[in-house]
């Protein structure tokens, strides 16, 4: 996604099964490879991680220009 992902987007890079399509890839964008796994995020369940990353995307956005 050349311009970023919006909040509340399914990733294009995701498979059917969750995974990153494109990981250990040079075109994996930053915060994608910055992103460090927790047992807060993680939880536990993968309902529990949807929310966390979505709270997260909320959080991170960048803010609406005037």
């Amino acid at each position: 996604m050349p311009l970023g992902k919006p909040a509340g987007v399914r990733c294009i890079q995701l498979a059917d099964d969750a995974r990153c399509r494109i990981f250990g890839q040079p075109e994996r964008p930053a915060v994608c490879a910055g992103l460090t796994p927790s047992a807060e995020m993680c939880g536990s369940s993968q309902a529990h991680a949807m929310h966390y990353l979505s709270r997260l995307e909320s959080l991170t956005q960048p803010a609406a220009r005037p």
